[in-house]
């Protein structure tokens, strides 16, 4: 049995429209989320054995806000090929896997962790799919489960989809007051 957990990176700042999007930050929103997820999967036991990360700044600030636990250099592979990556790269990745590492995060971006979240779907009976196609927000989490022994194993539709979680869903964990999160008011890219 292998676990996955897909992160889709916290919500970043536009505030400086020079700055190459590779380099772009977390702004007040992602710094405070990062870190209620960060909690809950410390309190739901979901630790990573390895951590794939891409190396935009917004994805490895994330990383870092979750948690002094999961950042730890000798488990995190910082990869360039994840910066935007497609669906077919994530996979790859993930099938060159070691196989001693039961649970392994991504964190990554949109399009291409939704995607990729999608194209796993094999088993959806606690009925997240249509949430996740609805919208998977910054500093989302899917939760993947896999009958393989082998990361190499892994496939398309292979996957139970155990749960999609949304750091809104956190109850009372960060202010909701008046962020954009309903609105979608100041992201200038829904899909990085």
């Amino acid at each position: 049995m292998k676990t996955l957990l897909l992160l889709r990176h916290a919500k970043s700042s536009w505030e400086d429209p020079a700055r190459a999007d590779h380099d772009r930050e977390l702004n007040p929103r992602g710094e405070k989320a990062a870190p209620v997820m960060g909690r809950f999967l410390l309190r739901e036991g979901l630790m990573p054995d390895l951590v794939w990360c891409s190396t935009a700044v917004r994805a490895v600030q994330t990383l870092g806000l979750l948690g002094r636990q999961f950042a730890e250099t000798d488990r995190v592979i910082y990869a360039e090929d994840l910066y935007m990556a497609r669906e077919t790269a994530l996979l790859k990745c993930l099938q060159q896997t070691h196989d001693d590492a039961d649970t392994v995060m991504m964190v990554g971006h949109n399009p291409g962790m939704e995607s990729f979240a999608l194209e796993l779907i094999g088993d959806d009976s606690n009925g997240f799919r249509s949430e996740m196609e609805r919208k998977f927000p910054t500093c989302a989490l899917c939760h993947f489960t896999f009958e393989i022994d082998d990361w190499a194993d892994i496939t398309w539709r292979g996957g139970q989809l155990q749960r999609f979680i949304k750091v809104k869903q956190l109850q009372g964990e960060i202010p909701s007051g008046s962020d954009d999160a309903a609105t979608g008011a100041g992201d200038a890219s829904a899909n990085t």
